[in-house]
């Protein structure tokens, strides 16, 4: 008989967290586990979680909660009187549902959706996975929500998985119930031969300035000197009041003269055919990602990958041996890898090639599924006789011990 396991997100919108969500789900091992999930808003992610056969719910939080952006969790903006008695009815709500549903255990997939699910969890008495996928640290949120949210991680999750073992260094947990699983690329990445009389280098992420696309066009202007047939594509778009940084982008294409040569695609549903175009990718964040799920996709494609060694990254890149790793926020090291890989050809090839092979061997998404499927076995009452009372946990099977998955 297989066991319900309630995923809970506070957004349907199609983020990073999102994307690895609907990755992940239609995975699980459906004579073991029923996935249900339950959204707080609703968004494409609702109707592609409907297409792929998994069971959504839409529960509506108000939306000033809703949009109440992750960097302001752990100030007032949750504890304002109307914003504070709808968090509270809907934790009500969404416990209730748990416990209609009979959900046996509770994944919540980011950080407002860990603090709702965590609560109405609790309340129903079930256990709770906190999937944390943001570095709770200074340079990525403000000091309140850091310090908020590692006092909640030590006492409301049942369990937490991270996406990376630097988002997981960055919880300062004593507890053994945590574990780093990776997030996995789920297949089909078919990148093109690149045409060497006209190279194409991207960069993927949304704009905004900590993605570092401004560090990007000084580096292109950089490599055009010597290799003026280069074009460059800014693949993504401003999101989130960000629109000042991307003018202040395109003022930096024309003062820089680089009009003939950048391209900014906007938003593309279409990004892995986009990524498959690609001479080479580079990744240009000047903080530390939680992980790196563009780095993935580039080397499931193949592409040569370029990226700067902060956050998760190091974890999927082998520098020298499946692409580049640059310092963050410096023009001039980030300009010397490209002209690197244009000048050698074939060590291009060759990183991209280990490349592909890596995520084939660490970083699928069906290792991801095992991987939890692993935890919340271990988290579920055990259905055997003289096993643990009902609603005691199972002890943890070696796979999910702390860092034991983490590939090295």
């Amino acid at each position: 008989m297989s066991e319900t396991i309630l995923f809970f997100g506070h957004t349907a919108q199609l983020g990073g967290g999102e994307i690895a969500l609907l990755n992940v789900v239609p995975q699980l091992d459906r004579a073991a586990f029923r996935p249900l999930v339950v959204l707080a808003s609703d968004g494409p992610l609702r109707g592609k979680l409907e297409a792929a056969g998994i069971e959504t719910h839409l529960l509506p939080l108000a939306a000033g909660v809703v949009e109440t952006r992750k960097d302001s969790l752990g100030g007032a903006s949750l504890l304002r009187l109307g914003a504070l008695g709808h968090t509270a009815l809907y934790v009500l709500r969404l416990a209730r549902f748990i416990r209609q549903h009979r959900a046996a255990l509770v994944h919540t997939n980011s950080l407002k959706a860990d603090l709702l699910g965590g609560c109405a969890a609790r309340l129903a008495r079930v256990p709770v996975l906190w999937h944390v996928r943001d570095r709770i640290a200074g340079d990525y949120l403000p000091a309140r929500v850091v310090q908020v949210f590692r006092w909640l991680c030590g006492w409301l999750p049942t369990f937490v998985v991270a996406n990376s073992q630097a988002t997981m260094d960055t919880l300062h947990l004593d507890s053994a119930r945590r574990a780093v699983v990776h997030d996995g690329f789920p297949g089909g990445a078919c990148g093109v031969a690149p045409d060497p009389a006209a190279p194409v280098l991207g960069l993927v992420g949304r704009i905004t300035e900590w993605k570092g696309q401004h560090i990007f066009l000084e580096a292109a202007a950089r490599v055009r000197r010597q290799f003026p047939q280069a074009r460059f594509q800014i693949i993504g778009s401003a999101l989130f009041g960000e629109a000042a940084y991307e003018a202040r982008l395109r003022a930096m294409v024309r003062d820089l003269g680089l009009e003939a040569c950048v391209e900014f695609t906007g938003f593309r549903a279409d990004v892995q055919a986009l990524i498959g175009r690609l001479t080479i990718l580079v990744h240009a964040s000047t903080t530390g990602e939680p992980f790196g799920q563009v780095v993935i996709e580039g080397m499931a494609a193949g592409k040569p990958v370029i990226a700067t060694a902060g956050g998760g990254v190091p974890e999927i890149v082998l520098p020298g041996h499946t692409g580049l790793l640059v310092p963050m926020g410096e023009v001039l090291p980030l300009a010397e890898a490209m002209l690197r890989l244009l000048g050698d050809p074939l060590l291009a090839q060759g990183l991209g090639r280990a490349g592909r092979q890596r995520v084939a061997d660490c970083f699928t998404i069906q290792h991801t599924a095992r991987k939890l499927e692993a935890i919340y076995r271990g988290l579920l009452p055990a259905p055997t006789p003289g096993a643990p009372a009902e609603g005691a946990a199972r002890p943890l099977p070696p796979s999910s011990q702390p860092v034991s998955t983490v590939h090295l």
